[in-house]
């Protein structure tokens, strides 16, 4: 039987197990406790953020045949059954796959029945922002007039695409991005189940390029340790592992490409853009990477040479964070924002581009031109 992922392996089973998210877990706690369960609930928020998982132990939580607090048991025959992904009364559907009208009335169909073992029967709508206008509209009339033993439960990761009449219908709760230090902690409890050494930078590296998602975060790590192929063996992931495994740009390549910048060198900044693809380096990548570190300069700069502990600006050595304290001495505030801007929209016209590094050439001459004017 093929391993499991980090990401199922490792999925919470309680409440207490959900980094982040306090707000949310907080409030169904005390819905749990009082038994004011609603009939539908809107999971809304990024990608990664926890949506699937907290509806899945809700769902756990309402039907376990043993609970004495809000948390779940993991050990009746309703929590087993979730748990290992066979209970026939949580009904999970993906609406990226599964949106049409025929669906949701097959839907409604299965809800007049009373559940075959647990006391609700749970249905979990994913990306359900993806149906079709008409299994929308018939899934509003069931949201209208649930049976008492239906819990809906709609998880979407852009809730301004859903009709606003579903979203008046539900208990709406919004997720919020995961902070790097909550997806560190969490990594390096992975690692320590895992038994699997792995130095504090590596972590930061794989939370900083996860973009807020714990989920792509665990993927990293998973993908990592699958790679290095020392899972279990006492030697130690270090951050330079973490940058060739995920294809990561060395953040001295950015340094020196701002330092051109920063010195109004158009030229050299067109060549060494040109030498380091011709050397391999990924252009999105390195144009992310780049578009990242500016964006450490900038909040650096307005934050002022005294906060030195803004999460935004970590996975920098003491020589990598004294160079970018020094760049962000050249430039005023104004100019590191219009820079930005400037690489962003480079950024995005790079996929269209029959030349894909002439976006950001032309970024670099505009650059040097503001800042001369």
């Amino acid at each position: 039987m093929a391993n499991l992922v980090l990401y199922r392996k490792y999925r919470p089973k309680t409440f207490s197990e959900i980094i982040g998210q306090e707000h949310i877990v907080q409030t169904l706690k005390n819905a749990i406790l009082s038994g004011m369960i609603s009939h539908a609930y809107l999971f809304s928020g990024p990608r990664g953020s926890g949506k699937t998982t907290i509806a899945r132990l809700l769902a756990k939580a309402v039907n376990c045949e043993n609970r004495q607090t809000w948390e779940p048991c993991n050990k009746c025959s309703s929590c087993l059954d979730i748990n290992q992904g066979r209970a026939l009364d949580l009904i999970e559907i993906d609406a990226a796959s599964h949106r049409g009208i025929d669906e949701i009335r097959e839907l409604r169909n299965g809800i007049r029945f009373i559940p075959t073992k647990q006391k609700y029967k749970v249905f979990i709508v994913d990306e359900s922002h993806q149906l079709t206008k008409e299994a929308a509209n018939a899934l509003l009339k069931t949201l209208e007039e649930p049976p008492s033993h239906a819990i809906f439960i709609l998880a979407t990761t852009e809730i301004h695409k859903m009709i606003p009449t579903i979203i008046s219908r539900c208990q709406r709760f919004d997720f919020r991005r995961l902070t790097v230090p909550e997806i560190i902690k969490k990594l390096k409890w992975i690692s320590g189940k895992e038994k699997v050494k792995i130095e504090k930078a590596a972590l930061e590296l794989i939370a900083l390029n996860s973009d807020g998602s714990l989920r792509d975060a665990e993927g990293f790590l998973d993908q990592v340790l699958t790679f290095s192929g020392i899972l279990g063996k006492e030697k130690e992931i270090r951050a330079e592992d973490i940058k060739n495994l995920l294809g990561l740009v060395e953040i001295n390549l950015v340094q020196n490409f701002v330092d051109f910048i920063c010195q109004k060198k158009s030229s050299e900044a067109i060549n060494f853009l040109n030498e380091i693809i011709d050397q391999g380096s990924d252009l999105q990548e390195f144009t992310k990477a780049l578009i990242n570190y500016l964006r450490q300069t900038l909040i650096f700069k307005m934050a002022g040479s005294g906060n030195t502990q803004n999460p935004v600006i970590s996975g920098l050595t003491k020589e990598e964070f004294q160079k970018l304290q020094r760049q962000a001495d050249n430039f005023k505030e104004t100019e590191l924002r219009q820079i930005l801007k400037l690489f962003l929209e480079a950024k995005n016209k790079m996929r269209f581009s029959p030349i894909p590094q002439l976006p950001l050439e032309l970024a670099i001459i505009e650059v040097l031109k503001k800042e001369e004017e």
